[in-house]
């Protein structure tokens, strides 16, 4: 089985990674962020690096793809592979970051992995307000996220509440974290397990 956790930066994605794949005894695949080489020149200058920190993204999530694919075990995984096409690169690319030549070029080789990926069994989508995804990045305190405008989270939502609303690729689980915190609340970590226990249950 294979469950994703999709959302914006700031979202609560990695923490719930963490959380499920520890009371489900499911295997975590998490977002190369830390090895990622281009992420600290992207929010320097994005225009220079956007090309080639959503191939980057690309290639290690296709590549985690594959290695799921290959696994029996059941997996949970931190964001998708649809989250760097359908969200963050036409972000870029409407925002005047990314050239069009870039983008086509980009959007084709997704097209091309698009027929080799099995959508998750389960997406869980993490809604947030803006205020939230602030709290939490200011929180977590990484040095390169420190120049993320609320312009651009902002677009990024719209973004995902578009594509969220047309997702048919599987189950889809919306979970609304303004008012939760699976960390220091073992409620509100049970609340969301029982939400994904009544979708698995519904599953087989």
């Amino acid at each position: 089985m294979h469950v994703a956790i999709a959302g914006n930066i700031g979202a609560g994605k990695t923490t719930l990674t963490q959380l499920l794949a520890k009371h489900y005894k499911w295997k975590p695949h998490y977002e190369s962020v830390d090895e990622n080489p281009y992420l600290d020149d992207f929010y320097t200058e994005m225009e220079r690096w956007s090309f080639n920190l959503q191939i980057y993204f690309l290639n290690s999530r296709f590549r985690q793809i594959l290695e799921l694919k290959e696994s029996a075990k059941k997996v949970i995984q931190d964001r998708t592979i649809y989250e760097d096409a359908h969200i963050f690169a036409p972000n870029l690319h409407a925002m005047g970051l990314m050239t069009n030549r870039d983008y086509t070029n980009y959007t084709s080789l997704f097209e091309l992995m698009e027929n080799l990926v099995t959508p998750p069994d389960i997406l869980i989508y993490l809604r947030a307000d803006i205020s939230t995804l602030v709290n939490q990045i200011q929180k977590r305190g990484r040095d390169y996220e420190n120049s993320i405008s609320i312009d651009y989270l902002n677009r990024l939502n719209e973004r995902y509440e578009a594509w969220i609303s047309t997702y048919t690729k599987g189950k889809l689980l919306i979970i609304n974290v303004n008012n939760l915190d699976f960390v220091e609340n073992q409620e509100d970590l049970g609340t969301v397990i029982d939400k994904i226990d009544a979708e698995i249950n519904g599953l087989f």
